[in-house]
């Protein structure tokens, strides 16, 4: 395996950073963002860019006074700004709406590893002024650059258990990658959460993950999560939130059109990244010894299919489908009026028909079952 993985979203990237215009990479932590920009400045003359980090107090504070002239004098003879970690400075938005309103040609790449200010502090100031891009865990479409179909079905036990974490690779022994994934969660990932404002009990919001990751690809109750953990449905439905916001959990909702027995009120959740949903739970066990095989299949394809709809441009909304009576299926795409649905199986024997319910409903609807024999052409 190569030390470096060409992204997905590469030409896009290059694509978007324009003069006048905030190119906005958002990600979890660890996933590459800040390796992608390095490959990117390497081909840049170092005086032609200024590169800062939010973390960074110094950093941050050459920043905070907002002028023309400050900016004008930070940003003499640089063509390109890139700020990594952008959340953490106060203000950010406003501030990078004065530098592409006022310094003519400044091209600007702004990190983020959440969306809580980064979508506030920069959804409005930078209205017409940005683009956004997402990263995620490596995607088999990015791993496929690198291997044939052979070592593409061997290395499926390893993506359902460890996910896609670009280091990982560099850890060819699977005790060394789960004691990866186990410092990814304690040092990286709730940090943005657990700096934010209001959140003192990091164990409820890892007892929360831990609930969601035994109940993946089912629906999700927030009142009994909340009787659970002893929260309020209103606050479990907060930290859901923001575990949406710092790219560790989305969401999918239950679909309906005209059918008055489908469920629509409840929700399920999957996690953009396998590894980190078993480091969650602690289990690392091979497949042939697990119960929740096909819970991590459907993770997989749930996660991979929306980094293959992100990075293709594919413009779908996502659900489940079931109804009161137990007819369900596992996911739906709405492409305009078009609906396709989906069944996941592990097993290739299972065999699965459109449920009666729903080919009623929507005679035109696609459907197909997606197992080891097919999964590809449905995730790159």
């Amino acid at each position: 395996m190569p030390n470096y993985f060409k992204r997905a979203v590469l030409e896009d990237f290059k694509n978007k950073i324009i003069p006048n215009k905030v190119l906005i990479l958002l990600g979890a932590r660890r996933v590459g963002k800040t390796q992608l920009i390095k490959k990117y400045l390497e081909q840049l003359a170092p005086q032609s860019y200024l590169q800062l980090n939010g973390e960074d107090i110094n950093d941050s504070n050459l920043l905070q006074e907002r002028s023309v002239s400050n900016y004008t004098r930070l940003l003499a003879n640089v063509d390109l700004l890139v700020i990594d970690e952008a959340q953490n400075i106060p203000q950010i938005g406003a501030i990078l709406k004065l530098i592409v309103d006022s310094i003519q040609g400044i091209k600007v790449i702004a990190t983020g590893s959440s969306m809580f200010d980064l979508s506030n502090n920069l959804g409005e100031p930078l209205v017409g002024r940005k683009n956004t891009l997402y990263l995620y865990p490596l995607a088999q479409m990015e791993f496929a650059e690198f291997e044939n179909y052979k070592q593409t079905t061997e290395n499926l036990e390893q993506r359902l258990l460890f996910g896609g974490y670009p280091e990982l690779e560099q850890y060819p022994d699977w005790e060394d990658k789960k004691e990866y994934l186990f410092e990814i969660i304690n040092a990286y990932l709730l940090k943005d959460i657990l700096v934010f404002e209001g959140i003192k009990n990091s164990d409820k919001i890892y007892d929360l993950l831990r609930l969601i990751a035994f109940q993946v690809g089912k629906e999700v109750s927030l009142q009994e999560l909340g009787n659970q953990l002893q929260l309020s449905k209103n606050t479990v439905e907060k930290y859901l939130d923001l575990l949406t916001k710092v790219f560790i959990l989305f969401k999918v909702e239950g679909f309906s059109r005209n059918l008055r027995k489908e469920i629509t009120k409840s929700s399920r959740w999957y996690f953009y990244d396998n590894g980190i949903r078993n480091a969650i739970v602690n289990n690392f066990s091979r497949l042939d010894q697990r119960t929740d095989t096909g819970d991590l299949w459907e993770n997989y394809l749930a996660a991979e299919r929306v980094k293959k709809q992100q990075y293709h441009k594919i413009r779908a909304k996502n659900y489940f489908w079931r109804t009161y009576d137990q007819q369900e299926m596992d996911w739906l795409e709405e492409h305009g009026e078009a609906l396709a649905g989906f069944e996941f199986k592990w097993s290739e024997k299972k065999k699965a028909k459109i449920p009666a319910a729903f080919a009623k409903a929507y005679p035109n609807a696609a459907f197909e079952v997606i197992n080891r024999s097919n999964y590809l052409d449905f995730i790159q």
